[in-house]
Order: C-alpha cells, then structure tokens, then sequence
C-alpha cells in the first residue's frame, strides 16, 4: 500500500521505468505522469540500482531521529511510575521531562492507566479485553451463547416513547408499578441462528424450561445436538441450568466477571433486539410488543442480512431440515 500522501502507486513507478525503453524522454514521462522531473530521475536512478525491488513502497519514518528520547530516560520514567505510581502531570516534573513525553513513554511499554490499579498495591485490578479478537466456531451446535434482556413493560396507552416524558407518560405518577419483561435468547456462535422468550422473571427455574424450549427449537432447525453453552455468572445459570445440560451431554462454560464481552455475540443480539424489535416502533401496549416478537425472530432468521455472514441471514449457514 502508498503512503496517502504519494503521487505514485508501484504500477506507476513501473510505467515510468519502462517507457525510457520506448524512447520516452524523462521530460515528457513527467508531464504524463503528473510528477516532476526529479520524481521521475528518482525513480529510474533507484531501478538501475536495484531493479524491481527498489520500486517498493519504503517507510518515511527517518533513519535517525535527534530528539528521540533516550533509553535512559525512558528507564527513569518507568522506574518513576514503579515506585510513585502517579500519572504524567506529577511524574514529568521529577524525571524532567514534558508530561507528554511521560504518557508516550508509559503507553509505549504497555503500562497500564492508574485507573486500572490498586491504588495502595499498584497491581492491575481491573480487567482488560483479553478476548477482544474475534472468532467463530467451524461448525453449528459447537457453542452457543445465552443472557437475558430486562425491558420495562409497556403500560396501556403507551409509554413516554409515545406521549413523551413530560405528557401522559409514566413518569407523570411514579406510584404505577408496570414491571419488566425479561427477554431471554440463546444464539448458535457459528450461524447465529437465535431462540428468544419473553418471560416473566430470570429465576433458575425459568431458565432451565427456557434452556429445555431453545434445544428443541435448535433441533428443529438442523442443530440437533449443543456441544457448549456460555453464559455469564448469574445464580440462575451457574447452579439451575446443571441438570439440563447433564441430560443433553453439554458443556456448560462461563465467562471470566466482569468480560461481557465474552459473551459478546448474543449480547450483540440484545442490542439488535432493542434496536429492531422492541424500540423500533411505539407500541400503544405491552402485548403488541410481545406479539411482535416471533415475527421478528422469523425475519431475523430467513431474511434479515448479517455482517459476520457476509451479507446472508442465520438460515444460510443451517443445513435444510
């Protein structure tokens, strides 16, 4: 790939070689290239030095650099941070070197925001995206990922989304009591074919029968046996959804706390179900939004196009059932 700022492409450096050959002179090479004539002299100078090689895209970082700042005093700053544990505003002044300078230092090495540390131990505290590069299991069924979604329910004549928060909407009486809904689904990792519940709690037991309704829905669509299931940390899951998957030979695997991004693809699925589904019209009351939903999931699966499966729905990665 050229530098965005270079005229020419290593096509057009190698039309440039090659029409001296046809009589070209550099002048008139110059003009039709759009490129001066020491740009072309350039060109041809380093091609009869080094033949094809030399017309590569080179990097424009400079062979030296006099301001670099030295080893040393990158070791002083970083052995300041040891023991001070302050951020680069405090620790500039005491090595002696800009604050900017401080913070380049201190990114450059990998060392981590004082926000992520122990304050009294200065050891990492909070956790990082270890699994932030994407992957995709080869097969269906191989692992499947399962949460719950909690929206507030929709009382009768609507809510603020259709009155707005300040005319008819419950805001105006705190005292009405709507409750929740609680969305549940589980998503295959491979084709990303989706099951989803709207139940009325997130307890063990409504997890389990849900669990026991999705394996049947998978079966139903040619996934006809779940190898692993991932879920975060809930008590519902850790200690309700044993029993089910001892009976159907699954895996069940956790997400380490804190990571929801682990669980990432049916968390992604949650946000596509706010956005699409649950939020993309005003609903009058709470059963139209319910009844919406399987439609929706039918769409979601048969024709609704998805970026990881280059452009095609979930059912294109089933085989027909």
């Amino acid at each position: 790939m050229s530098h965005s700022s270079a005229r020419l492409t290593v096509r057009g450096r190698r039309l440039i070689v090659q029409r001296p050959r046809a009589g070209w002179p550099q002048s008139h090479i110059a003009a039709a290239m759009g490129v001066s004539r020491k740009c072309v002299k350039t060109w041809l100078d380093r091609y009869a030095a080094e033949g094809e090689a030399g017309l590569a895209t080179r990097s424009s970082r400079p062979h030296t650099m006099p301001t670099r700042t030295s080893d040393e005093v990158e070791r002083k700053v970083l052995a300041a941070r040891a023991e001070h544990r302050d951020g680069p505003d405090v620790l500039g002044p005491k090595v002696g070197v800009p604050p900017r300078t401080v913070s380049r230092i201190l990114r450059r090495h990998g060392v981590p925001y004082l926000r992520e540390c122990d304050p009294i131990t200065g050891e990492v505290i909070r956790s990082s995206k270890q699994t932030a590069v994407r992957y995709e299991r080869k097969r269906p069924g191989e692992l499947v990922h399962m949460d719950v979604k909690k929206l507030g329910r929709i009382p009768d004549g609507g809510g603020w989304r259709v009155h707005g928060r300040g005319n008819a909407s419950i805001q105006r009486d705190r005292n009405a009591k709507v409750g929740f809904d609680y969305v549940h689904s589980v998503v295959d990792d491979h084709s990303r074919l989706a099951y989803s519940e709207i139940l009325a709690d997130e307890k063990g037991p409504s997890c389990a029968a849900f669990l026991e309704r999705a394996i049947a829905y998978f079966a139903d669509h040619g996934i006809t046996r779940i190898e692993r299931l991932m879920t975060d940390n809930a008590w519902a899951y850790r200690w309700s959804l044993r029993d089910v998957c001892a009976t159907h030979g699954i895996r069940q695997k956790f997400i380490k706390p804190h990571c929801p991004w682990q669980n990432g693809k049916v968390e992604r699925l949650n946000r596509t179900l706010a956005t699409e589904w649950a939020y993309r019209q005003a609903f009058t009351n709470n059963d139209q939004r319910s009844a919406a939903l399987a439609p929706w999931v039918e769409y979601y699966h048969n024709e609704r196009r998805h970026s990881a499966l280059g452009g095609q729905p979930p059912i294109s990665r089933l085989q027909p059932s």
